[in-house]
């Protein structure tokens, strides 16, 4: 028999980085030595150091089924009617303060009203709620000259007024008719943004309204591109006011870019706008503010999504996933020219 060393473990605790899952602790267990007896043909063995880590988040001895016990939360109406598809976040403001909405059987003229979904009783026009989500459409337009941005005729219009949701109703009448349609109504389609009826060019469909909202409102950042004809070609000085902009509404107005369209250089009265803003006739008024005339208008760039040269005036066409995202994409929109 012979004496040899071996070993009694202790535990040293080290605080690592933070985690994903919570702080991490290094524990590693170190040797000290004591005095044993074994068998004299033993193989000695080294004294070995073992370490592991562990998650010290106090979290992970929670019952896994308390996020199922989760509340559902009280939300602004307008935000609900936005979710459902009823309308944009402002077109549901103004449905609600015309008094078309009730809530627990009683009118709800105010759009930051905090309701809890699936709980409080819903109506718009007397009809309830579909609180589940339809399928979030898309469309890329290719707006024709004549057509109104609005889902609903102006009391000014003398004549029946065309809309531009109007040439979506073959495609909606053939969703209709699909017998496996996940769509238990209707998508009620409205423009992203507007184009005077005027002019031409893209224009976003869609029934998301936070989509809709996050890409008109100017906080976004998105810029929107616009090709101009004038009646005469523009000379130095005008190109030179036409950058420096004016005012509109008491508010001074200035394009991010401005140059003359280089596609083709034969035809030197078409101007390429680029507008971070969205006043109505904002590129009729700084075009015209330089003593030229507007012929033609069309807007060829929202965000980073391009109109696409083979869609026709018109026709549209539904979005990518990709395209979706590229429509908010400002690493994308950084050159207007690609």
């Amino acid at each position: 028999m012979a004496k040899v060393w071996s070993c009694a473990v202790h535990c040293l605790t080290f605080v690592l980085p933070p985690h994903r899952h919570g702080p991490l602790k290094l524990h590693i267990r170190h040797a000290t030595p004591f005095a044993t007896t074994l068998r004299a043909n033993q193989p000695r063995r080294q004294a070995q150091t073992s370490c592991f880590v562990r998650h010290s988040n106090n979290s992970s001895s929670a019952p896994s089924g308390s996020s199922k016990s989760q509340k559902v939360e009280a939300q602004r109406l307008s935000k609900i009617l936005a979710a459902a598809g009823v309308a944009s976040r402002r077109a549901a403001e103004e449905i609600i303060t015309a008094g078309r909405v009730s809530v627990n059987d009683k009118i709800e003229p105010l759009p930051q009203r905090k309701v809890v979904p699936g709980k409080d009783k819903i109506l718009v026009d007397g009809n309830p709620l579909a609180l589940h989500r339809q399928k979030q459409l898309y469309f890329a337009l290719n707006k024709p000259k004549g057509y109104i941005c609005s889902n609903k005729a102006s009391l000014r219009d003398q004549q029946t007024p065309r809309l531009v949701v109007h040439l979506f109703s073959e495609w909606l009448k053939r969703l209709a008719s699909k017998p496996s349609s996940s769509q238990s109504l209707p998508p009620r389609l409205y423009t992203v943004g507007r184009l005077d009826v005027q002019s031409t060019g893209l224009i976003l469909v869609t029934n998301d309204g936070g989509w809709a909202n996050e890409v008109a409102h100017p906080s976004s950042g998105i810029t929107k591109e616009y090709i101009v004809t004038t009646s005469e070609a523009p000379n130095k000085k005008q190109m030179r006011e036409l950058t420096l902009g004016c005012v509109i509404d008491g508010t001074q107005v200035q394009p991010v870019d401005v140059q003359l369209e280089a596609s083709d250089p034969s035809k030197r009265n078409k101007i390429r706008l680029v507008l971070s803003e969205g006043k109505n006739r904002e590129v009729r008024q700084l075009v015209s503010s330089v003593g030229l005339e507007v012929t033609s208008l069309k807007r060829v760039r929202i965000g980073g999504y391009r109109l696409p040269t083979d869609l026709g005036i018109g026709q549209f066409r539904e979005l990518k996933v990709h395209e979706v995202r590229l429509v908010l994409d400002k690493g994308a929109q950084a050159n207007p020219y690609l």
